[in-house]
């Protein structure tokens, strides 16, 4: 698990809470951008846990004896995307770790076209060999950095998920030119008329003082009309999901929603309906503290406190 600490302008800096868990190392290497363990729990296959880590940091788990679960709870909140679009075609990830997004959309929506932007080459096949994950036409991995590949393409997704981290001298982190309202910008202009941003984050919707779900919600909102949230019961994930639809939806109507996309199987997920559950429509507590985070204002330097 990865704890956020706050900096000043309300960015925030991941520090390793905890090391990579115990069991046996089954690859460990050195890349250009992480030092990375792939770990099974005691007993192994068929029945345990596989962890990839990142710097010491835990990144994805899943369950060797069913490569669809074992994963992170705030994975699922990456399936809300469909209460605002529900005729999602193509889909943007950027970040890959251990691919447990990729592999559940595929699972769930094997019509739908993932393309992934990953920027450490090794990740990519530590995911393949390791993760069960598989290039396909429907599932695409671009090697390049997230921001830049967003310059470059001309094309348009139902929805972009952002689940990228760095590491730097005080542990792993956001990296802050995917986390300024520039980007968002950028982001937003990719998207579909019905897109939809989703951002996976580590802080509390309670934090009393700034941390970075405060910090990222007031940069989205100061460019997407709408941002809601969908907070973890079992970490600090907190999903923010941004929308260019200009009507605020109550839970009420999501619900409905819920209830059509299941009933006509478009939703499969079995858990969609709980995870729904999760919804938040209001601003973190901390909302009027924070900052707006631009290019020029994102600094990342001298620790400060937890933001939680």
């Amino acid at each position: 698990m990865k704890t956020f600490f706050a900096l000043p302008g309300c960015l925030l800096v991941l520090a390793q809470s905890s090391a990579a868990p115990p069991g046996t190392i089954v690859f460990e290497a050195i890349s250009a951008h992480h030092h990375i363990q792939v770990v099974d729990s005691e007993g192994g296959a068929p029945n345990g846990i596989r962890t990839l880590s990142f710097d010491g940091s835990m990144e994805t788990r899943m369950s060797l004896s069913d490569p669809a679960q074992g994963h992170f709870e705030y994975t699922e909140h990456f399936h809300m995307p469909w209460l605002w679009n529900g005729l999602i075609t193509n889909l943007l990830v950027i970040g890959l770790g251990g691919a447990s997004t990729q592999r559940s959309w595929a699972r769930y929506y094997p019509r739908v076209t993932i393309e992934t932007v990953e920027i450490d080459p090794m990740v990519r096949d530590v995911a393949k060999r390791f993760f069960h994950f598989q290039e396909t036409p429907q599932q695409v991995v671009h090697i390049s950095d997230g921001r830049v590949f967003l310059r470059r393409t001309d094309k348009q997704y139902g929805a972009i998920l952002m689940d990228a981290y760095v590491q730097n001298r005080y542990g792993s982190s956001i990296p802050y030119h995917l986390a300024t309202k520039e980007f968002f910008a950028l982001a937003a202009d990719h998207l579909t008329t019905n897109g939809v941003l989703a951002y996976n984050v580590i802080g509390s919707m309670q934090a009393s003082q700034a941390d970075l779900v405060g910090s990222l919600y007031k940069t989205l909102k100061g460019v997407f009309p709408q941002v809601y949230a969908f907070p973890s019961r079992q970490s600090y994930n907190v999903v923010l999901l941004a929308t260019k639809s200009p009507e605020k939806v109550a839970f009420t109507t999501l619900s409905s929603r819920a209830t059509s996309l299941i009933y006509y199987k478009r939703i499969l997920l079995p858990t969609f309906r709980d995870r729904l559950a999760a919804f938040r429509p209001d601003p973190p507590a901390n909302y009027q503290t924070c900052k707006v985070l631009t290019d020029d204002f994102a600094p990342v330097d001298g620790l400060l406190k937890t933001g939680y």
